[in-house]
């Protein structure tokens, strides 16, 4: 298990941000003395519950707490007496709340006030906007308003920590979030701020295969915390853990190939197992100060570790009923641009058992999303219901359909009736071509996304890629390595066009002369995977930085 290494500048005490955030809702919760009922938005249960748990809102008079319900929900049967006045905490919708207020004739009675809640600490090392809204609301609809939440939490984190002497990022959000703080300027540590924004083409849709990444997908993480089931707890009970660094078995393997896990589990049950034999032939002294001292961590670490033996066998038995290496072969395979026939029968055959096939490589071209069309008329048909996701996909330009043969074929029949031969020719030519153009093709040959390596040590892994098995580096992080590296996106020209530009960096002064001295945020606009993270923080190690992220989900 690899170590951080020891000249990494230290993390920023991001605790801090809770404080903050808990502090302004005490502060407003007393603008109404006396009893008060507080209705929570369902997306803010989970954030809420990380700053301020019950016991805190009942000490501010908070007398009963309730969650907002979508408008189709249906009532409990039971009648609710409430208290008065209502606190309402929601997302920011103020102009929509308003114009309800004002029809229903109650908007001079309701006063609204702005928590001021942008970022929570999930981890020491990563803090969360949690938006769920953010991505289809800004990339897929167009709705501009979480751009200003990001440069609020960036304008915050230049309060507490300090000014950050460089900026870089590539999109059209990121390019507009990072140069108005590149702008606010300030002399400061040789700290910097790498901006990602999600739209564009983006990185294969690859399985997870890094512990964390695994639980995130069978388990669901929501604000660092997850609810494992009873077939993990080998009771009748679900249980609710929080995954952090506090977590000592957690924080060895969260970042480690699935791989790697079962030896380490084995072997950390053996080491506790010697932990408590250590009490035999001890006398009363010596058992008091294990018991006053050791027994309590040991107990807490053996229940953390039954969970997590638990968790990977339930996932082991749930990706096994799904050909989970048979899926990893295909999507090494179409990484690679080998066997495209056979990865395409994998999938049709997938779809013909009307089980869930993979979508592993959004840059390619695929005719399986033709292929989830077909059964429409059908009483039981596969994928009818992802074809708006598939829209969505394709809008957003995460997906692309190939043209089929026919198509290309007619294309050229049109094309012939109204140009010359001479010219028909070689509008034939780009149009065949169109099926064979790929820009991910092209980025991972520039950037070395897919290593050529025969045989991939995931034990002893040497760059990012081990995160998808050897088979791939993330996108997102490769440019992160360079932009790093470089100091600037000078020389890599060729790349950013095939991402569409948007590029920037801005560069302040520094007190720092140190490069292995700085600390780097990555703040990805749209929400990132855990395989991303992972892999960065591989990076932060084998660089000697230590990055601190957050997301907007």
């Amino acid at each position: 298990m690899a170590s951080q290494r020891r000249d990494a500048p230290p993390l920023p005490d991001v605790s801090v941000l809770k404080r903050v955030a808990r502090d302004q809702l005490i502060f407003l919760l007393e603008q109404l003395p006396g009893k008060k009922d507080l209705f929570i938005d369902a997306d803010l249960m989970s954030p809420l519950d990380r700053i301020a748990n019950v016991s805190t809102l009942k000490q501010h008079e908070v007398d009963k707490l309730y969650k907002l319900r979508p408008p189709h929900h249906k009532p409990r049967p039971h009648v609710r007496v409430f208290s008065d006045p209502w606190c309402f905490s929601c997302f920011p919708q103020f102009f929509a709340c308003e114009s309800v207020l004002e029809e229903r004739g109650v908007f001079g009675d309701v006063s609204c006030d702005q928590w001021d809640f942008n970022l929570l600490p999930v981890d020491d090392d990563i803090i969360s906007l949690e938006l769920p809204e953010f991505f289809t609301d800004t990339f897929l609809a167009g709705d501009q308003r979480w751009v200003r939440t990001v440069g609020s939490s960036l304008h915050l984190l230049h309060s507490l920590f300090g000014p950050f002497s460089k900026v870089y990022g590539i999109g059209r959000i990121a390019k507009v979030t990072g140069e108005r703080e590149g702008r606010r300027g300030g002399k400061g540590e040789d700290d910097s701020v790498c901006l990602c924004d999600r739209r564009g083409p983006g990185d294969p849709f690859c399985s997870q295969v890094v512990y964390e990444g695994l639980v995130d997908d069978v388990f669901r993480i929501k604000c660092g915390c997850v609810e494992f089931s009873p077939d993990v707890t080998a009771s009748d009970k679900s249980v609710k853990v929080m995954l952090n660094s506090q977590d000592k078995v957690f924080s060895e393997i969260r970042n480690e190939h699935f791989s790697n896990v079962f030896g380490f589990l084995s072997q950390k049950a053996r080491t506790l197992q010697t932990s408590y034999d250590k009490r035999r032939g001890m006398d009363i002294k010596q058992m008091k100060t294990f018991v006053s001292g050791e027994l309590k961590g040991l107990k807490q670490e053996h229940r953390l570790l039954s969970l997590h033996i638990g968790a990977s066998e339930a996932m082991m038995k749930r990706k096994t009923k799904q050909d989970f290496q048979e899926l990893l072969r295909t999507e090494h395979s179409m990484l690679e641009g080998f066997e495209l026939r056979e990865c395409i029968s994998f999938i049709e055959d997938h779809i013909n058992r009307q089980v869930p096939a993979p979508l592993c490589s959004a840059p390619y071209r695929r005719r399986e999303l033709q292929t989830v069309e077909r059964p429409l008329q059908e009483e039981r048909s596969y994928g009818f219901d992802h074809l708006l996701t598939f829209s969505s996909l394709k809008t957003l330009g995460l997906v692309q359909e190939q043209q089929t043969a026919e198509t290309l074929s007619a294309m050229e029949t049109r094309v012939g009736r109204l140009v010359n031969d001479r010219t028909a020719g070689k509008l034939t030519e780009a149009i065949s071509s169109l099926a064979k153009k790929s820009n991910f093709r092209a980025l991972s040959r520039k950037l070395h996304l897919v290593p050529k390596v025969e045989d991939y040590d995931l034990h002893v892994p040497k760059d990012m890629a081990y995160v998808f098995s050897g088979a791939y580096v993330p996108l997102s992080c490769r440019l992160i390595e360079q932009v790093l590296d470089r100091e600037s996106w000078s020389g890599m020209e060729e790349v950013t066009r095939l991402l569409n530009g948007h590029e920037f960096n801005v560069t302040g002064t520094s007190q720092s002369q140190l490069n292995s001295q700085r600390r780097v945020l990555v703040l990805f606009l749209g929400g990132c995977t855990f395989s991303e993270i992972a892999a960065l923080r591989f990076l932060a190690r084998e660089k000697g930085q230590m990055p601190f992220r957050p997301g907007t989900q």
